[in-house]
């Protein structure tokens, strides 16, 4: 092993993911040298293993059946997906797993790019062991953010390491669809990448503990999804725990808690995740290693003046944009608190994430797709606030017969009924993730009801929703 000097920046982040990638374009944006280490592919988790591969798995599942609601169309499309096709497509949305394109970009901004693993050493000081075992120490004059992310969570159970288990990293980038494949979770992952797969030829049997899908979106949403998964073909099974696994010649046998053995060719765990800083040296400056990090609004580290964590690892919303509207937050504040600017922490100002708390939004490209943003009615009354829930039927919009026949899905608004403005919103149905960004808009907006009845949806489209929402809370 060899150790070069130091090295001196402003800024130095550690992780080149989206979130990484964005905090460094803006402070260099600013005018801060600035540096970015990353261990893996530059673009990190959601270009490789997450967001773009998994949606391209998912695009044609979706397009196919939306075209299956259409009659004149129907019929061209009974016969099953081209799998070999699909996931000749999902590998060129994953670059094949190649990150040149991204340094390219990377490298258009003016920050400098160190291959390795980079760990703090002290109040901003970060070391990078490159592949080849050389140390290079790096000094940041004014911030060192934290862009790491995540890791898959597996449980601990009797003969895991044995099975060779998928994670979403497995599940998003495998050659060939498994004959059979076993998800655990309920969650996104879980949900979406049992959509994708049964429709790309696996027989997929699902297994939930708890009482149903996608437990943090309204009740309604996870369960307009099972019963779809249900009618692909997914064995779904609710109230159920993997007690034990193991791999038997080839082979993967899971026993539930009911007692059933289950057998299949691969076994997913969708399971959650856990912050990845077990190694990012983090006792070095008194905080503890593997946990996620506490930060204020505008993403600094609490009880530091120079430390930052952004995205996924500080906990707030484990979601790929939002870790990149924190990363534009954070930029702005590190170059504020750089030059001396006043640094406008108040909530919605230019330096604080203020929709972290009140304001994420979310889409699950399931059949049908579930997009909500904001508050679910059972959060917003944990928290205090005095809402009516609004639900309404899509079958009630010209535009969903128009959609696909049989179109099935629901619409709702939590209203605040002291100020009389939106707290969340939650569609469910097919097509409707691109109608979420109108619903943020109003949540973060805090557009009184009354206002709303000014914007008026295009007929004959599916966003006249928000009329039947609106007259439902004028009649109720």
């Amino acid at each position: 092993m060899t150790e070069t000097e130091s090295i001196a920046y402003d800024v130095v982040v550690i992780g080149g993911g989206p979130v990484g990638e964005n905090i460094a374009d803006r402070t260099r944006a600013a005018g801060l040298t600035t540096a970015l280490v990353e261990s893996e592919l530059l673009g990190g988790e959601c270009s490789y293993w997450a967001c773009m591969p998994s949606k391209a798995l998912l695009r044609p599942v979706i397009a196919q059946a939306d075209a299956r609601r259409l009659p004149g169309l129907a019929q061209a499309v009974r016969a099953p997906l081209d799998a070999p096709a699909v996931l000749a497509r999902r590998d060129d949305f994953a670059a094949h797993w190649k990150d040149d394109g991204q340094v390219g970009w990377l490298e258009g901004t003016g920050t400098d790019l160190y291959r390795g693993h980079g760990r703090l050493a002290g109040p901003r000081t970060v070391t990078v062991t490159g592949p080849d075992g050389t140390v290079t120490t790096l000094t940041a004059r004014q911030a060192v953010a934290v862009a790491t992310g995540t890791r898959a969570q597996l449980p601990d159970l009797p003969g895991l390491a044995g099975v060779r288990p998928w994670t979403s990293r497995e599940a998003t980038s495998a050659k060939t669809a498994p004959g059979r494949l076993i998800v655990v979770g309920g969650g996104v992952v879980a949900a979406e990448m049992a959509t994708a797969w049964q429709a790309l030829g696996s027989r997929v049997t699902l297994l939930v503990r708890g009482k149903g899908l996608l437990s943090r979106m309204e009740p309604f949403a996870g369960e307009l999804v099972a019963d779809a998964l249900v009618e692909a073909g997914v064995d779904l099974r609710t109230g159920t725990s993997v007690e034990s696994v193991a791999r038997e010649n080839g082979t993967v046998v899971a026993v539930t808690s009911a007692g059933d053995r289950i057998e299949a060719d691969e076994i997913l765990f969708a399971t959650g995740r856990v912050p990845a800083t077990g190694d990012l040296g983090l006792d070095t400056v008194g905080l503890e290693p593997g946990s996620w990090l506490d930060v204020d609004d505008s993403l600094r580290v609490t009880g530091t003046d120079w430390l930052y964590a952004v995205g996924d690892v500080n906990h707030r919303a484990l979601l790929t944009h939002q870790g990149k509207y924190q990363a534009r937050i954070a930029g702005a504040a590190i170059a504020a608190r750089a030059t001396g600017d006043p640094v406008l922490a108040e909530p919605w100002g230019a330096h604080a994430a203020t929709a972290d708390h009140d304001a994420v939004p979310q889409v699950v490209f399931t059949d049908p797709e579930a997009a909500a943003v904001g508050l679910s009615l059972a959060e917003a009354e944990q928290a205090g606030h005095r809402v009516r829930a609004v639900d309404v039927a899509f079958s009630s919009v010209a535009g969903a017969g128009l959609y696909g026949d049989g179109y099935q899905g629901r619409a709702r608004m939590v209203v605040d009924l002291e100020d009389e403005i939106l707290r969340g919103v939650t569609f469910v149905g097919p097509g409707v993730g691109e109608l979420i960004h109108s619903a943020t808009v109003a949540v973060a907006g805090r557009v009184p009801v009354g206002r709303l009845w000014h914007a008026v949806p295009s007929y004959p489209t599916l966003s006249e929703v928000w009329l039947r929402l609106l007259e439902a809370y004028r009649d109720n």
